[in-house]
């Protein structure tokens, strides 16, 4: 039975080391819940990280901080994990399809009602997310979320733009009001979050509140690792 995992993240290729240092610590983060547990991490833009993260460790599960199963997951991650020497890796659901991650939304989304004491039912909600070119699955995951969230919270409105397909961020975030969350549907606070949502969202005129990327709250190393416990106790 393996006793170790490696949480792997796509990262910044234009700036990766940053994001391996977030990496890190939040495995430090992780590994705080699972006492006896080995937890490592890397990206695949630092070139080597996810071989120097391998070193040592017997088979380890690996748990993708993706929002989707994507190319990335599909493709690009089993490939890496087999030019690094661990072909055999049992890669795990990624973070953004696991129903905690769901039930996080919809708490992160309560608590900023609650904060600013606006009703669901007078509040419009914008959904941010990465979409993709190339396949239809990191689209159908956002739209797997924006469903589990209408379940249980009834926004006036609401809508979901994509910084990579249609409908594009800039166009449904139009209009949406004073009174509107935005909440970006991404992992981690990177290029996307930091660039290009801001800009769709000024390009939009967009006057609500923009919300921390649902990857970055506190509550999520308690999550990976759950998913890293529930896998290793399978095994």
């Amino acid at each position: 039975m393996s006793l170790s995992a490696i949480i792997v993240a796509h990262g910044q290729p234009s700036d990766p080391l940053p994001p391996e240092a977030e990496m890190h610590a939040l495995a430090a983060r992780v590994a705080g819940h699972l006492p006896g547990c080995e937890i490592r991490a890397a990206t695949l833009a630092a070139p080597d990280a996810l071989r120097a993260a391998l070193q040592g460790l017997d088979e380890p599960v690996v748990f993708p901080l993706f929002m989707a199963d994507g190319w990335f997951i599909r493709s690009l991650l089993p490939r890496a994990l087999a030019e690094a020497g661990a072909p055999a890796a049992r890669i795990l659901r990624p973070f953004g399809l696991l129903p905690e991650t769901a039930d996080l939304a919809v708490t992160v989304l309560g608590e900023a009602l609650a904060a600013r004491g606006w009703a669901a039912a007078a509040t419009t909600l914008v959904l941010a997310a990465h979409g993709s070119g190339r396949s239809p699955w990191p689209a159908d995951a956002a739209r797997a979320m924006q469903s589990a969230i209408a379940l249980r919270l009834g926004f006036a409105d609401s809508r979901l733009g994509f910084i990579e397909e249609a409908p594009e961020l800039v166009e449904v975030a139009e209009g949406a009001g004073a009174q509107a969350l935005c909440l970006p549907l991404f992992a981690a606070r990177w290029g996307h979050v930091e660039e290009d949502i801001p800009a769709a969202l000024r390009a939009a005129g967009f006057t609500g509140v923009t919300l921390p990327p649902l990857g970055s709250d506190e509550r999520v190393p308690a999550i990976v690792a759950g998913a890293i416990a529930g896998a290793i106790a399978a095994a």
